[in-house]
């Protein structure tokens, strides 16, 4: 019963992430500060080896989707920098 309540869970969070993620992509504008999405990836980095040390599938997953939607939400964050020192 608790690996179908994780994977609820799970499902839940990346459709929230996956709804967030296709709002940056429209706008074209990361929807968190560059310094937060840093600081969020590189833990979701850290949170996906030790899921991984653990086995975790449940946890490997939502970390490392964690982890993209992070570098996507910096990448867009730098790239709405360069445009604003133009």
């Amino acid at each position: 019963m608790a690996d179908y309540i994780g994977v609820i869970g799970l499902c839940l969070i990346l459709a929230g992430w996956a709804w967030e993620f296709w709002q940056t992509l429209k706008s074209g504008r990361a929807g968190v500060p560059l310094p937060f999405a840093l600081l969020y990836g590189a833990g979701s980095f850290l949170l996906t080896l030790h899921s991984i040390a653990l086995g975790d599938t449940v946890f490997i997953i939502l970390n490392g989707a964690a982890m993209l939607v992070a570098v996507a939400n910096a990448i867009f964050a730098l790239a709405r920098g360069k445009e604003q020192r133009k």
